[in-house]
Formats: C-alpha cells, structure tokens, sequence
C-alpha cells in the first residue's frame, strides 16, 4: 500500500505538466488527442513485442477494455477542449470535480451505499479549488467542456479498476490505447466536418510535443495509475489527483503568464485540498493496520 501511494503521488506530478501540452501544441483538440493515441499505441506496442510481454485477451474482454480506453479518448477530446476554449488553469480546475463524480458515480455502478464520508471529502477539496480559481463567465464553454471531462474521467476510473484486475497493466494500457484510437478514428471524419482545420498534418515543434506526451505523459503515467489501482479505491484514486491543478496552474502561470495572485484565498484553498487528501490518506493507512 505504501508503494502504491508513493507511486499515485508521482503519477499526479507528471499529469500536472499534461495540460500545458495543450497550449503548446497548435493543433486542434481532436487531432491532438487522435495523434496522442497513435503515438501512444505504436510505441507501446514495440516495447511490448521487444520485451515479449505482449499477452492474449479473450474477446469478451478485449471490447470491456477497448470500451474503456474510448471512455479515456473521450475524456482527453473535452479536456483539450476545455483548456483550448478557455486556458490551462480552468481546464485543470474543473478535474478536481472528479472525486465528487466518483463518489456519485462508483455507488451506482458498484451496487453500494453512497459514503458521506467520501461525499464530505470531496466537497472539502472543490471548496478549496474555488478558492483558488473564481470562475469567469467569459470561459463558460471551457468550464462546461471541463465540468464533462471530469465526469468521464471519474467514469474511466471506476471501469478501468474493474477490467484491470485479471490482466498485466501493460497489456490493459495497450488495448485501451488502441480501442480509444479506434474509437475516435470513427469520429473524426465528423469531427473535422463540424470544425474544419487548415491542416492535419502537425509542424515540427508539435511532434516533439506530441513525443513527449505520448511516450512519459502517458505510456509511463497510465501504467503507474493501472497499478496504483489495483490497490487503493477509485475514490481516493480521484482525491489524490485535486492536487494536479495545483501543479498545472503553477506550470501555467511560469510558462504562459497565466498570472494568479496567490493571495490568502490561494493559500487557504490550496490548505483544503491537502486537508482533504491527508484524511483519506489517514483513513486508508488505518484500515490497512486493522486489516
């Protein structure tokens, strides 16, 4: 367990630099997720067959996990979205809503009785993301768009742990990634029909952007997150990750000047979701002396 929190904890620093890839790259956010996925699948695949890990799925499982991995393109397609429509700040805010979804959603899917606990917990985390960041109605599409990504990431979590269990994260990783590719290569016809580009072809500053985010932003990430839960909850999975907006928006404003007074309220909110992932951390270190 400690392992698989010391590994949860990493895996929220390296998604913190994920959305600044959203402002560097110039293409659209469709082509920029599609392009993800491409790089992703390919590469992950060739360290799989050089290592001889690559292992057979049954088919009912390949579309469980194929399902999934759509569920992941689409939650990307709406977070580049949002911060496209808005900046990395509001985009990275919005995915703090994840524990509050997952504490709603993870009862239903998994027959069990909605935690006040878990509810409480969450609340204690998105108040202290509206500490931080006062939305803006001028970025109400960013902030919807937002508001949707964090429901289907918090959707993609609590599926993931259940067809993550019987197989190797790596394998898991590979055919989501290529479900995902294959889903949205379906749409993206439609896609760029509704909102046509120039080109789709990236520049050349946008490969090595879109190398790097394939290869340590998500090859390396997704397989530590695989991991971390096949040991700890979807809920404290999604509690944990309210400190990615903190990252992200530091990033931000260093790099894009997306200036953020940190005032009291700053501080007092960035103090409520450290508070609120140090007593679900409490809590599970506790359950795990008892057990």
């Amino acid at each position: 367990m400690k392992e698989a929190l010391l590994k949860l904890h990493l895996s929220v620093l390296i998604a913190g630099g994920t959305g600044v890839f959203g402002r560097v790259i110039t293409l659209s956010e469709g082509l920029l997720v599609w392009y993800r996925l491409l790089l992703a699948t390919l590469m992950f695949y060739a360290v799989l067959f050089v290592l001889g890990k690559i292992r057979k799925v049954q088919r009912t499982d390949v579309v469980k996990i194929a399902s999934t991995g759509v569920l992941l393109a689409m939650h990307w397609l709406f977070f580049y979205g949002s911060i496209k429509a808005s900046n990395v700040s509001i985009g990275v805010v919005c995915l703090s809503l994840m524990s509050f979804f997952t504490a709603l959603f993870d009862p239903l899917i998994n027959r069990r009785r909605v935690s006040m606990g878990e509810i409480l917990f969450s609340l204690i985390g998105v108040a202290g993301i509206v500490l931080i960041f006062h939305f803006d109605t001028r970025y109400r599409t960013g902030i919807l768009m937002g508001i949707l990504s964090s429901a289907l990431a918090s959707l993609f979590t609590i599926c993931n742990k259940r067809v993550a269990s019987d197989y190797p994260s790596s394998t898991v990783l590979l055919y989501e990634m290529g479900g995902g590719f294959a889903g949205l290569s379906l749409l993206l016809p439609f896609y760029l029909h509704i909102f046509p580009v120039e080109t789709i072809i990236p520049s050349a500053s946008d490969w090595a952007s879109l190398l790097v985010l394939a290869s340590l932003c998500t090859v390396c990430l997704y397989i530590l997150q695989i991991q971390v839960l096949k040991k700890v909850s979807a809920f404290t999975f999604n509690l944990t990750y309210n400190l990615e907006p903190i990252y992200s928006i530091v990033l931000a404003m260093l790099i894009f000047g997306e200036a953020k007074d940190l005032n009291f309220s700053f501080y007092t909110g960035l103090g409520l979701i450290f508070l609120s992932v140090a007593l679900q951390t409490s809590r599970i270190i506790t359950q795990m002396r008892k057990h």
